[in-house]
């Protein structure tokens, strides 16, 4: 065996290095009408509704608290979503909402596929969104592409300056609707277009209607394809039920243009058109088999069964269905449809898991909670009458929707005296959702016996409510 030369191998590697860094070939989607795109586009306004018009929704709440549905309110610390009120030493409940969120993601996968990325996926809504706007703006799908090789023109700058336009202001738009989900939206509105935007809210109103823009705009498909780990793992969650968009390679090969006679007697029933190639938003072809980049949108479909239709033959040459009813039918054989599979059973129960978990985390959460800090400088004061002083800071914090009025009580020293800074008696007096910082001081005599590290526990009780809690800390004096 000779070894290969220096110029081969550079052949080689410049080969490799063009299959790795392929430029991107501009996609252009044709316009398809069926079940596939009148449920991609019940859904695109759906979820554009749902996504940017959300924080619109009121929600009475007592008290002077927000009334929007849904708010993350930065500057208060507390995320308001309709009844549920997180603190942050609540921040567990919203991690068990994102894990549930993930785990319905694991069952949405197994059952039906990547419907998510087909239908429901904030990039996915968006881009279709503009890519409407481009197909309104530019004509079909022929039209923009001649548009793309044509020389510069009045009516393509025109268009081109329109498209853009149109696409920039969709993007604000979404930007403005991202920021109504952390301020009032008629305030942060007025402010937008009064120019009063300043800081982290003008940075964040320019990156998302930036990346708006970009992604939706431009990046497109590539954002599913390099950005997205969804399709780089969706294999893991499959099973062989689970639905998928799949060519029925059985009935459609082998392939070929139609003749006159149109008998598909003895060859298969695709005609090898690239229709359902021209209406991949991602640019794949389907009749590949399998393929990471099928974000399973079914607009494939719609433009296969077009030309079966023409030509007489059955529909679903290109399906929605699992790997195991397609291998079956191709053998003649029933299909099966199971719903309670092992994989589905087992992300179920981890999901009701969760939720109970959550539940309950919810129900059971304290309405007071408290932090006691001691001061480190000094740590303690020898009195003049041979007491021993120390001081702390309490952090009191009352996620209740009442007024709440605490006495403090010290446990584990002889007699001690206990006076809170700027009061007049021992009880702390909280507002609903109040935080309160307090100085305290305390004093006492400590036994011989005594550690110089003494733990004692703080008790904080409103009679009133039947509230009791109480925090541990230590009450330091000299060695012995």
């Amino acid at each position: 065996m000779q070894p290969m030369s220096p110029n081969s191998l550079s052949a080689d590697t410049e080969a490799a290095r063009g299959d790795l860094y392929a430029s991107r070939q501009k996609i252009h989607p044709k316009a398809v009408k069926g079940f596939y795109r009148s449920l991609k586009n019940a859904t695109l306004w759906g979820f554009l509704v749902l996504y940017h018009f959300t924080p619109l929704l009121p929600w009475a709440r007592e008290g002077d608290k927000p009334d929007q549905a849904i708010l993350f309110d930065i500057p208060g610390e507390r995320i308001y979503l309709f009844n549920l009120e997180i603190w942050p030493q609540d921040i567990y409940i919203l991690s068990a909402l994102m894990i549930i969120a993930a785990i319905g993601l694991f069952v949405s996968a197994t059952l039906i596929g990547r419907a998510w990325c087909g239908f429901a996926c904030f990039q996915t809504v968006w881009t279709d969104l503009f890519m409407k706007v481009e197909a309104w703006i530019e004509g079909d799908r022929n039209a923009r592409i001649r548009m793309d090789k044509a020389p510069n023109s009045m009516n393509k700058t025109i268009k081109r300056i329109a498209k853009h336009s149109v696409w920039l202001a969709i993007s604000c738009f979404f930007a403005l609707s991202f920021l109504w989900y952390f301020h009032d939206p008629l305030t942060i509105t007025k402010d937008l277009f009064q120019a009063n935007l300043t800081g982290w809210t003008l940075a964040t109103f320019a990156t998302m209607a930036g990346m708006t823009y970009m992604m939706a705009g431009f990046a497109r498909e590539q954002v599913c394809f390099y950005m997205c780990p969804y399709g780089r793992f969706q294999g893991v969650m499959f099973d062989d039920h689970s639905k998928v968009i799949t060519y029925q390679d059985w009935r459609g090969e082998g392939r070929a243009k139609p003749g006159k006679s149109r008998d598909f007697s003895d060859r298969g029933h695709c005609v090898d058109c690239s229709l359902c190639v021209q209406a991949c938003p991602t640019g794949i072809d389907i009749r590949d088999g399998q393929q990471m980049e099928c974000i399973g949108c079914g607009l494939c479909i719609d433009a296969c069964d077009t030309v079966m239709q023409k030509f007489n033959l059955p529909t679903s040459l290109i399906t929605y269905d699992s790997a195991y009813n397609i291998q079956q039918a191709s053998k003649g054989e029933a299909t099966q449809n199971p719903l309670l599979r092992p994989r589905v059973v087992v992300y179920i129960a981890i999901l009701l898991t969760t939720i109970i978990a959550a539940i309950v985390s919810i129900n059971m959460r304290a309405e007071t909670t408290v932090s006691i800090l001691r001061d480190r400088a000094p740590f303690f004061v020898k009195l003049s009458s041979g007491q021993i002083q120390n001081a702390y800071t309490i952090r009191l914090i009352n996620k209740s929707t009442q007024d709440r009025n605490y006495t403090l009580h010290l446990i584990g020293l002889a007699n001690p005296t206990v006076r809170i800074i700027g009061q007049k008696d021992d009880k702390l007096h909280l507002k609903a959702g109040e935080v309160g910082t307090f100085r305290m001081i305390v004093k006492s005599d400590l036994p011989d016996n005594a550690q110089a590290r003494l733990p004692i526990h703080v008790q904080f009780a409103d009679p009133e409510k039947n509230d009791i809690q109480i925090a541990e800390t230590l009450f330091i004096g000299p060695q012995h």
